[in-house]
Protein backbone atom coordinates (compact mmCIF):
# COMPACT_ATOMS: atom_id res chain seq x y z
CA UNK A 1 0.00 0.00 0.00
CA UNK A 2 1.14 3.76 -0.96
CA UNK A 3 0.24 5.68 1.97
CA UNK A 4 0.18 9.18 0.36
CA UNK A 5 1.31 12.58 2.48
CA UNK A 6 -0.31 15.36 0.88
CA UNK A 7 0.90 19.30 2.25
CA UNK A 8 -1.88 21.14 0.40
CA UNK A 9 -5.92 21.15 0.55
CA UNK A 10 -5.05 21.16 -3.72
CA UNK A 11 -2.35 17.71 -3.64
CA UNK A 12 -4.92 16.65 -1.05
CA UNK A 13 -8.05 16.77 -3.69
CA UNK A 14 -5.78 15.00 -5.94
CA UNK A 15 -5.14 11.93 -3.85
CA UNK A 16 -9.10 11.48 -3.69
CA UNK A 17 -9.59 12.27 -7.78
CA UNK A 18 -7.08 9.56 -7.96
CA UNK A 19 -8.98 7.00 -5.92
CA UNK A 20 -6.30 6.83 -2.84
CA UNK A 21 -8.36 5.61 0.69
CA UNK A 22 -8.52 8.60 3.36
CA UNK A 23 -6.77 7.11 6.52
CA UNK A 24 -5.72 9.07 10.19
CA UNK A 25 -4.53 6.29 12.77
CA UNK A 26 -6.24 3.42 10.68
CA UNK A 27 -7.67 2.24 14.18
CA UNK A 28 -11.13 1.95 12.74
CA UNK A 29 -9.80 0.18 9.15
CA UNK A 30 -6.84 -1.99 10.10
CA UNK A 31 -8.04 -5.14 11.23
CA UNK A 32 -10.69 -5.08 8.00
CA UNK A 33 -8.02 -4.10 5.96
CA UNK A 34 -5.39 -7.31 7.35
CA UNK A 35 -8.68 -9.55 6.69
CA UNK A 36 -9.81 -8.04 3.19
CA UNK A 37 -6.41 -6.79 1.62
CA UNK A 38 -5.04 -3.60 1.57
CA UNK A 39 -5.80 -0.72 -1.07
CA UNK A 40 -3.32 0.20 -3.50
CA UNK A 41 -2.94 3.94 -2.24
CA UNK A 42 -4.07 5.72 0.82
CA UNK A 43 -3.95 9.60 2.07
CA UNK A 44 -3.48 11.21 5.36
CA UNK A 45 -4.29 14.24 5.49
CA UNK A 46 -1.29 14.83 9.01
CA UNK A 47 0.82 17.63 6.88
CA UNK A 48 -2.07 19.74 5.88
CA UNK A 49 -2.11 22.76 7.91
CA UNK A 50 -5.97 23.23 7.46
CA UNK A 51 -6.47 19.78 8.97
CA UNK A 52 -3.97 19.96 11.97
CA UNK A 53 -5.18 23.18 13.07
CA UNK A 54 -6.08 23.92 16.28
CA UNK A 55 -7.37 26.96 18.61
CA UNK A 56 -9.38 30.27 17.31
CA UNK A 57 -12.62 28.16 16.90
CA UNK A 58 -11.31 25.42 14.90
CA UNK A 59 -9.97 21.30 15.31
CA UNK A 60 -8.57 20.19 12.43
CA UNK A 61 -9.53 16.46 11.40
CA UNK A 62 -5.86 15.11 11.30
CA UNK A 63 -5.15 16.29 14.84
CA UNK A 64 -4.76 12.99 17.40
CA UNK A 65 -7.10 12.75 19.97
CA UNK A 66 -4.46 13.07 22.14
CA UNK A 67 -3.31 16.21 21.12
CA UNK A 68 -6.57 17.84 22.09
CA UNK A 69 -6.20 20.58 24.58
CA UNK A 70 -7.08 23.72 26.14
CA UNK A 71 -7.23 25.70 22.93
CA UNK A 72 -10.58 24.10 22.28
CA UNK A 73 -13.75 24.29 24.58
CA UNK A 74 -13.79 21.69 27.99
CA UNK A 75 -16.58 20.23 26.53
CA UNK A 76 -14.52 19.01 23.60
CA UNK A 77 -11.42 18.36 25.57
CA UNK A 78 -13.38 16.38 28.26
CA UNK A 79 -15.04 14.15 25.01
CA UNK A 80 -11.47 13.47 23.40
CA UNK A 81 -9.92 12.35 26.84
CA UNK A 82 -12.63 9.75 27.31
CA UNK A 83 -12.12 7.98 23.91
CA UNK A 84 -10.56 4.61 24.32
CA UNK A 85 -7.30 4.17 25.99
CA UNK A 86 -3.99 6.23 25.96
CA UNK A 87 -2.49 4.03 22.47
CA UNK A 88 -5.92 4.58 20.80
CA UNK A 89 -5.85 8.06 21.36
CA UNK A 90 -2.03 8.24 20.32
CA UNK A 91 -3.19 7.18 17.12
CA UNK A 92 -6.89 8.07 16.36
CA UNK A 93 -7.85 11.33 14.80
CA UNK A 94 -10.83 14.12 15.26
CA UNK A 95 -12.02 13.38 11.81
CA UNK A 96 -12.09 9.43 12.21
CA UNK A 97 -13.83 9.83 15.59
CA UNK A 98 -16.70 11.98 14.29
CA UNK A 99 -17.08 11.12 10.76
CA UNK A 100 -15.72 7.19 10.51
CA UNK A 101 -16.50 5.89 13.56
CA UNK A 102 -19.81 4.08 14.98
CA UNK A 103 -19.49 5.84 18.21
CA UNK A 104 -18.48 9.29 17.35
CA UNK A 105 -17.87 10.43 20.64
CA UNK A 106 -16.77 13.61 20.63
CA UNK A 107 -20.05 14.47 18.69
CA UNK A 108 -22.14 15.24 21.23
CA UNK A 109 -19.37 17.72 22.44
CA UNK A 110 -19.56 19.57 18.74
CA UNK A 111 -23.34 19.14 18.71
CA UNK A 112 -23.34 21.52 21.89
CA UNK A 113 -21.30 24.07 20.99
CA UNK A 114 -23.12 24.55 17.48
CA UNK A 115 -20.59 23.17 15.45
CA UNK A 116 -20.46 22.53 11.16
CA UNK A 117 -17.74 20.90 9.39
CA UNK A 118 -15.49 21.54 6.60
CA UNK A 119 -15.37 18.34 4.01
CA UNK A 120 -12.98 17.91 1.78
CA UNK A 121 -14.24 16.21 -1.63
CA UNK A 122 -12.14 15.62 -4.83
CA UNK A 123 -14.23 18.87 -6.09
CA UNK A 124 -13.07 20.98 -3.24
CA UNK A 125 -13.74 22.22 0.02
CA UNK A 126 -17.34 22.86 1.68
CA UNK A 127 -18.85 23.37 4.79
CA UNK A 128 -21.93 21.35 6.22
CA UNK A 129 -23.61 20.42 9.18
CA UNK A 130 -22.88 17.90 11.39
CA UNK A 131 -26.19 16.04 10.31
CA UNK A 132 -24.45 15.69 6.97
CA UNK A 133 -21.06 14.30 8.43
CA UNK A 134 -23.49 11.58 10.52
CA UNK A 135 -25.11 10.68 7.24
CA UNK A 136 -22.49 10.63 4.72
CA UNK A 137 -18.75 9.83 6.83
CA UNK A 138 -16.80 12.38 4.50
CA UNK A 139 -13.61 13.64 4.68
CA UNK A 140 -13.30 15.89 7.71
CA UNK A 141 -10.80 18.69 7.25
CA UNK A 142 -12.20 20.56 10.28
CA UNK A 143 -14.41 21.32 12.78
CA UNK A 144 -15.50 24.98 13.53
CA UNK A 145 -17.76 26.75 16.32
CA UNK A 146 -18.66 29.02 18.05
CA UNK A 147 -17.42 29.64 22.11
CA UNK A 148 -19.45 28.74 24.50
CA UNK A 149 -19.80 30.05 27.79
CA UNK A 150 -19.76 27.51 29.77
CA UNK A 151 -19.95 23.54 28.86
CA UNK A 152 -20.01 20.35 30.25
CA UNK A 153 -19.31 16.61 29.35
CA UNK A 154 -20.41 13.52 30.75
CA UNK A 155 -19.47 9.89 30.09
CA UNK A 156 -20.74 7.14 32.01
CA UNK A 157 -20.61 2.88 31.59
CA UNK A 158 -24.01 1.07 31.64
CA UNK A 159 -24.70 -0.11 35.15
CA UNK A 160 -26.19 -2.77 33.41
CA UNK A 161 -23.27 -4.46 31.18
CA UNK A 162 -23.83 -2.56 28.12
CA UNK A 163 -20.88 -2.00 25.70
CA UNK A 164 -21.67 1.69 24.93
CA UNK A 165 -21.81 4.21 27.50
CA UNK A 166 -24.15 7.04 27.31
CA UNK A 167 -22.68 10.52 26.73
CA UNK A 168 -23.90 13.86 27.62
CA UNK A 169 -22.90 17.23 26.43
CA UNK A 170 -24.24 20.32 27.89
CA UNK A 171 -23.40 24.11 26.77
CA UNK A 172 -24.72 27.49 27.25
CA UNK A 173 -23.69 29.95 24.62
CA UNK A 174 -23.21 33.71 24.54
CA UNK A 175 -27.01 34.60 23.81
CA UNK A 176 -27.84 32.03 26.44
CA UNK A 177 -28.94 29.41 24.41
CA UNK A 178 -28.50 26.08 26.05
CA UNK A 179 -27.62 22.72 23.89
CA UNK A 180 -28.10 19.51 25.20
CA UNK A 181 -27.01 16.07 22.96
CA UNK A 182 -27.42 12.76 24.00
CA UNK A 183 -25.72 9.13 22.82
CA UNK A 184 -27.51 6.30 24.09
CA UNK A 185 -26.16 2.91 22.44
CA UNK A 186 -25.22 4.50 18.91
CA UNK A 187 -27.99 7.22 18.56
CA UNK A 188 -27.29 10.27 19.02
CA UNK A 189 -30.01 12.99 19.73
CA UNK A 190 -29.57 16.87 20.83
CA UNK A 191 -31.56 19.92 20.83
CA UNK A 192 -31.60 23.37 22.08
CA UNK A 193 -33.64 26.05 24.19
CA UNK A 194 -33.40 29.78 24.21
CA UNK A 195 -32.48 31.42 27.46
CA UNK A 196 -35.98 32.05 28.33
CA UNK A 197 -37.04 28.35 27.77
CA UNK A 198 -37.78 25.31 30.27
CA UNK A 199 -34.54 23.85 29.99
CA UNK A 200 -33.87 20.46 30.55
CA UNK A 201 -37.73 19.43 30.57
CA UNK A 202 -38.56 21.23 27.67
CA UNK A 203 -36.10 19.33 25.96
CA UNK A 204 -37.68 15.94 27.12
CA UNK A 205 -41.18 17.08 25.98
CA UNK A 206 -39.48 17.91 22.12
CA UNK A 207 -36.11 16.13 20.88
CA UNK A 208 -34.81 14.28 23.72
CA UNK A 209 -38.11 12.42 24.01
CA UNK A 210 -36.59 9.64 23.47
CA UNK A 211 -33.98 9.75 25.81
CA UNK A 212 -34.20 7.08 28.86
CA UNK A 213 -35.05 7.98 32.65
CA UNK A 214 -31.37 7.17 33.60
CA UNK A 215 -30.03 9.54 30.69
CA UNK A 216 -32.28 12.22 31.65
CA UNK A 217 -30.90 12.45 35.19
CA UNK A 218 -27.48 12.61 33.73
CA UNK A 219 -28.48 15.23 31.31
CA UNK A 220 -30.66 17.21 34.19
CA UNK A 221 -26.54 16.82 36.18
CA UNK A 222 -24.97 18.46 33.43
CA UNK A 223 -27.92 21.40 32.53
CA UNK A 224 -27.59 22.16 36.01
CA UNK A 225 -23.65 22.30 35.78
CA UNK A 226 -23.77 24.78 32.85
CA UNK A 227 -26.53 27.14 34.10
CA UNK A 228 -24.32 26.99 37.66
CA UNK A 229 -27.29 25.91 39.69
Amino acid sequence: MLLRLPTSVSEARDCLAEGAIPVGGATLVWAAWQRDGFPEQAVSLRKVPEATATGNGVLGGAVLLHQVDDRVPEVLRQAAKGVGTGAVRRAATVGGNVAGSTLRDLLPAALVLDAWAEVLTPDGVYEVDLAEVQAKSPVLLALRWREPVQGAYAKVADPAGGEVPTIVAAAVDTEGVLRVAVREGYAVSSGGVGADGGGAEELFAGALSGVSEAGRSLVRQQVAKVRGE
